[in-house]
């Protein structure tokens, strides 16, 4: 009857990849919450220097100083074992020119998207991403909601990050967060931006095609340098 969607399955020689990079993200996650116990552990006495701490305390902070090494080291693994397989890839090298879009980041867009051909339509693209509010549609009525929990959280954390970093390194991307900030809050404008990245990571991939350096219709007057990983050099 054509009641239930048909569910997307991940191709089987990409899930190993995709899987990897999730794993990744994992110890990320681990490496950060270390950093904040021992940024924490100063700012407790007021200290800027470990030489203040007592004894014990030194034991802890040198304790998680050693585990945070230890996880960027395996989080470096992780990462180059990824490198033969996605540096070359066209889509991957189209997306790093996208304002705020790095090397995982762009590893995540394309393995957590996959066939970029299953969105007909941005909308159905954004609402994957989580970047619109969620619906409840009841009785002829609709109401929003402002924390979607369906859809891809790989892929809202990635636009999150892209937005920030965009707002950061382009000016003309920041003047317009800026003029979404004047009458929305923190969270709604970076959404905003973070759609907007959205909607050209959308048409790059679905139309095969180079950024244009342009947002909302405005040239970008800072652009990326052409340096690896953009030169394909997956043996570095």
């Amino acid at each position: 009857m054509d009641f239930i969607p048909e569910a997307h399955k991940i191709p089987n020689d990409i899930r190993p990849l995709r899987d990897t990079l999730r794993a990744r993200l994992r110890l990320s996650q681990k490496r950060t919450s270390a950093l904040n116990f021992m940024n924490r552990m100063l700012e407790k006495f007021n200290i800027d220097d470990t030489s203040q701490l007592d004894s014990y305390y030194l034991l802890q902070y040198q304790q998680f100083e050693e585990q945070s090494t230890l996880i960027k080291e395996q989080m470096l693994r992780l990462e180059k074992s990824l490198y033969p397989k996605l540096i070359p890839n066209n889509d991957i090298q189209r997306l790093l020119w996208i304002p705020g879009i790095g090397k995982m980041n762009a590893f995540t867009l394309l393995l957590e998207i996959g066939d970029i051909n299953r969105f007909e339509t941005e909308s159905n693209f954004f609402s994957y991403c989580r970047l619109v509010p969620k619906a409840s549609n009841s009785g002829g009525k609709v109401r929003q909601k402002s924390t979607p929990k369906d859809g891809n959280k790989y892929l809202k954390i990635v636009f999150s990050d892209a937005a920030i970093h965009a707002v950061q390194y382009y000016p003309v991307i920041r003047k317009f967060y800026e003029g979404k900030l004047r009458k929305k809050n923190k969270m709604v404008a970076k959404t905003i931006v973070s759609k907007e990245i959205a909607r050209i990571v959308y048409h790059v991939l679905k139309n095969k095609t180079d950024f244009n350096k342009h947002f909302k219709g405005v040239e970008l007057k800072h652009k990326k340098t052409l340096q690896w990983p953009r030169v394909t050099n997956p043996n570095v």
